[in-house]
């Protein structure tokens, strides 16, 4: 097969896995996997496994090191410094040390093809103690648990996992040496290592922040790329000269550029490259899985998946518990982080290219390792009806929270309910203060709670994903829902709850563009509010107005935009203080609801003809709270409610129409 062949076969392989696996709502690191095996030596022998893939894959765990280098920030982990080194490093250490003793205990009941000494009990281990960030962020992020009290302690410890990686990185490879020189090569590696970070970290960020600016200023898209490969790639060859591993200079060179200000900007354009050349790592991975072995050895697969997954599920629990966490957090903490990690692939790669895994055992691990990722979504899935059942208290932990809630809400009627309150949450929170309505606020990060409710704000802390929440909060007499956060996923959750309970209750929607506009709107949004039009809109009436552009003008064209896009600002309800003549020729809104005995009922909207008499249907809200298109000409129904949009004697005459027929 042809290099040009390959690439394609590869390419065409990815490109399928990922899409069965967006399907199926799993994470494209499985698909790779799956189609690594399907195409590997051991199935279709499609492909086999060259050298230039293998060296293509190697590229993509130095990216990968990379951009967890980015990421490494001091002051995060000075904040997160009890998760991060006291679970976290109790979790890396406590499961390596009973793994290392075990084998080395129980050797002489083990085959002779699967002896194993410390050196490769050590690799193994390291491999065993890793979870999967990508798939256990991504879960957690979709379920708005990020800034819960069982997510900051699972983000804390993935993030020493990955930090635990970089000297497995460096031990790794010396473990591989022969016995008599073992000890001293590893010493080696520890002082190459040790050097070659005080170097570049000494006066590295100041070199790096240097070149970054010069760069920039050169105001060149792909010189700036270049620039990028050229750094990762050479510190990453300079570690290779110095004997060490290519994804530790990677490493350290994402750290460098870390603390200067071109971060984002090197994330950004740094992805593609991460996320192809990763990809094609996984495949690399899967094909050196054979199935034959596996399905002859199913019970060592199904043990080498339940042993560990338990072990660390048990392990992780009890940690969690001992830095003072409750019940139901800690086994929340365990379940999240039981299975088998990206970061495990790379170690055990690493380790059987230096020899230190038994051949006779690396298909039923690396089948284990796939199987516990498999399983991890539906983990966390359940992981709340688990924890229910086993932890006495957290019922009533839960119904605690609920009747904080409720109590908070108790006197709330018409109110507003909040789903989020970070910045633009606060905002709203501080005018509706100012115009005398009620609101009641859920937000999932306890300090923030702690701080607001302090302050004399009216928020909790909850879930507003949780129909119980929302319930508590009082959605039934609420006038509005407002979700505030950009988590798609997220709003569509409440927007599910809000419709299953209380489909009367307008729910606004916040969105950062117009993408998932349609769905959000299907979903029972009332109005989708996208922050990208916006701020286009204020932007457009600064710059009219710098230009000289009359005021009075600027006003109209600005609301005529958001009347072209947003439905329930085209016009205004009319009030009492609404009396000046100017005033009373102008297009307001007006609302009817149709009792039983209306007119207008099993009628379609064309025949009532109320667009002769100057009147438009803005919007129209069946009883059970779906809203329907007036454009589809619907027959009108019982309890339906209409919006209309006209000067005042047009309106009266349509809601008489519509009333009396």
């Amino acid at each position: 097969m042809t290099s040009l062949e390959l690439t394609l076969l590869y390419l065409l392989a990815a490109v399928l896995g990922v899409v069965l696996c967006r399907l199926a709502k799993l994470p494209p690191m499985l698909g790779y996997l799956a189609v690594g095996v399907v195409i590997g030596p051991n199935a279709l022998a499609l492909a086999q496994d060259s050298a230039s893939v293998r060296h293509l894959g190697e590229f993509g765990v130095v990216f990968l090191m990379f951009v967890i280098g980015l990421e490494f920030n001091l002051s995060k982990l000075r904040a997160m410094r009890t998760h991060v080194f006291g679970l976290g490093l109790s979790q890396v250490v406590l499961t390596m040390l009973p793994a290392i003793f075990g084998a080395v205990l129980f050797a002489g009941w083990l085959p002779a093809s699967w002896h194993m000494g410390w050196q490769e009990s050590l690799a193994l281990s390291g491999a065993l103690a890793m979870s999967s960030t990508a798939i256990v962020v991504k879960l957690m992020s979709e379920r708005l648990e990020l800034e819960s009290e069982h997510g900051k302690r699972v983000m804390g410890v993935l993030l020493f996992q990955d930090l635990a990686v970089v000297p497995l990185l460096v031990l790794i490879p010396a473990l591989g040496s022969p016995p008599d020189v073992l000890l001293r090569e590893v010493g080696i590696a520890g002082v190459k290592a040790a050097v070659l970070i005080a170097v570049l970290l000494a006066g590295g960020q100041r070199v790096m922040r240097w070149w970054l600016t010069l760069v920039a200023r050169r105001k060149s898209d792909e010189l700036f790329v270049l620039n990028l490969l050229l750094v990762t790639l050479g510190l990453a060859w300079l570690t290779q000269l110095a004997g060490l591993s290519l994804a530790l200079g990677a490493f350290i060179a994402g750290m460098l550029i870390s603390e200067t200000e071109y971060k984002h900007q090197v994330e950004s354009d740094i992805r593609p490259f991460h996320d192809v050349l990763l990809g094609l790592f996984f495949i690399t991975v899967g094909m050196l899985l054979d199935w034959r072995p596996v399905t002859e050895q199913w019970r060592l697969v199904l043990l080498l998946v339940t042993l560990p997954v338990l072990f660390k599920l048990l392990l992780v629990t009890a940690l969690a518990k001992l830095f003072r966490a409750s019940a139901g957090v800690s086994l929340r903490t365990g379940l999240y982080l039981a299975q088998a990690g990206e970061f495990g692939f790379v170690l055990l790669t690493l380790a059987q290219q230096n020899n230190l895994v038994p051949q006779e055992l690396l298909n039923p691990i690396l089948a284990s390792m796939v199987i516990s990722m498999l399983a991890t979504p539906f983990i966390i899935q359940w992981s709340n009806r688990i924890v229910m059942k086993l932890v006495a208290n957290e019922w009533l932990l839960q119904s605690l929270q609920m009747t904080t809630i409720a109590r908070k809400a108790i006197n709330a009627n018409k109110h507003i309910i909040i789903c989020g309150y970070g910045r633009c949450g606060q905002n709203l929170a501080r005018l509706l203060d100012q115009e005398r309505i009620p609101y009641m606020a859920l937000d999932l990060d306890p300090d923030r709670v702690r701080q607001a409710a302090a302050a004399g704000d009216s928020v909790v802390f909850g879930d507003a994903s949780r129909l119980q929440a929302l319930i508590a909060a009082g959605i039934g007499r609420a006038s509005a829902v407002v979700i505030t956060y950009l988590d798609v996923p997220g709003a569509l959750k409440v927007l599910a709850c809000a419709r299953s309970h209380a489909p009367q209750v307008p729910v606004i929607v916040r969105t950062q563009d117009d993408f998932d506009l349609e769905a959000l709107q299907k979903a029972g949004a009332t109005e989708v509010v996208p922050e990208t039009l916006e701020g286009s809109l204020i932007l457009a009436s600064h710059a009219l107005a710098l230009v000289g552009v009359p005021m009075q003008r600027v006003v109209r064209i600005v609301q005529e935009q958001r009347e072209a896009r947003y439905n329930l600002l085209r016009g205004y309800f009319h009030g009492a203080d609404d009396s000046t003549s100017l005033e009373m020729e102008q297009e307001r809104l007006a609302t009817v609801t149709l009792p039983l005995d209306a007119g207008a009922l099993g009628r379609a909207l064309s025949q009532l003809r109320l667009a002769a008499q100057g009147v438009r249907v803005v919007a129209l809200r069946r009883s059970n709270g779906r809203t329907v298109d007036p454009e589809t000409d619907p027959a009108l129904q019982d309890g339906d409610t209409l919006v209309l949009s006209g000067r005042p004697e047009p309106l009266a005459m349509a809601e008489e129409i519509l009333l009396k027929g």
